[in-house]
């Protein structure tokens, strides 16, 4: 969770900054990070100072407030909302189901890697609306029910779906974890899904604001799993692994692509593409492998070395 909060500030950053600069020629403009800082303040003071829906709906608000900013900078395009149609049905197997076993080793990995990305979602959701972690109930849910999604998008021609880390940060800001709100949620998705028109306005969001929005999102993201990391005691074992894992997670994804160039595609694909899941593995092998130790076993190790240090010392200056 924590490498999932950190890798996402680039994003963030980038989107504030105008998107990407290689489709956007005016990236980096100071109408960017005006409309960006001034949706991000909006999302604090309402969150900060707000009460009730004003709290809850920070977040909808400061884009609000960015996508008006928007219109009067003129940034906003509509040729999209022009072009989409009013209504749309899914079309059931638009393609043809082929399974070619290159295909789906490779999916099954990417499945692999979703999953563990799904542990941590789930885990930070938990943690940041009600304060305890998922149970393995709720992640074993969690992870079906993310599959079968996919497996029905797949006969409608959907791309996979994933658990999005951004929606973590939103709990952990909200508290709301209700599941009539989620089920409320699903439905609006639901039928937004038949209404392209509805989906061509939302895109036409400016991604500034998006970036200004999320940011205080994707902080809240990396906090919770701060509060996942220290609510076991910190000792030197604890502070090791943590440390390695996040070291070589965010590292291996943010070396120029030379430094991989000598490893297969599949590895770079898996490895190389997201930071939990180096993370996760270097994590999970040094747990099994470093013995467990409290702060109270690592302070008696100490002081029994200070003892053979001065019994040593105090041996030499006799001879």
């Amino acid at each position: 969770m924590f490498t999932i909060g950190l890798s996402l500030y680039k994003v963030a950053v980038n989107y504030m900054a105008g998107g990407f600069a290689s489709t956007d020629p005016r990236y980096g403009g100071l109408v960017y990070w005006g409309i960006a800082i001034l949706t991000l303040v909006v999302v604090l003071v309402c969150n900060m100072f707000g009460k009730g829906y004003i709290k809850l709906a920070a977040i909808l608000i400061g884009i609000i407030v960015g996508y008006i900013a928007s219109l009067i900078a003129g940034i906003v395009s509509f040729e999209s909302i022009k072009t989409a149609s009013w209504f749309t049905l899914p079309s059931i197997l638009p393609y043809k189901l082929e399974f070619p076993i290159s295909a789906v080793v490779s999916m099954a990995i990417m499945y692999v890697v979703n999953s563990i990305q799904a542990v941590g979602d789930l885990s930070g959701t938990t943690v940041g609306g009600m304060d305890r972690e998922a149970t393995d109930e709720e992640i074993a849910g969690g992870i079906k029910g993310n599959g079968v999604t996919s497996i029905i998008g797949s006969l409608i021609g959907a791309l996979p779906t994933a658990t999005y880390s951004q929606n973590v940060g939103i709990v952990a800001m909200t508290k709301v974890v209700s599941l009539k709100v989620f089920k409320l949620a699903a439905v609006v998705m639901l039928i937004a899904g038949l209404i392209p028109k509805f989906g061509a306005v939302i895109t036409s969001i400016p991604q500034c604001v998006i970036g200004g929005a999320t940011i205080s999102v994707f902080a809240q993201i990396t906090m919770t799993g701060m509060k996942l990391i220290v609510q076991d005691e910190l000792t030197v074992r604890n502070t090791t692994i943590v440390g390695l894992g996040v070291a070589l997670g965010m590292g291996i994804t943010q070396i120029p692509v030379e430094g991989l160039q000598y490893f297969p595609e599949w590895f770079k694909m898996v490895f190389a593409s997201s930071p939990v899941i180096i993370a996760t593995l270097v994590v999970f092998v040094l747990n099994l492998i470093i013995p467990n130790k409290t702060l109270a076993e690592e302070q008696a190790e100490r002081e029994e070395l200070e003892k053979e240090k001065y019994a040593g010392t105090y041996a030499e200056m006799e001879q």
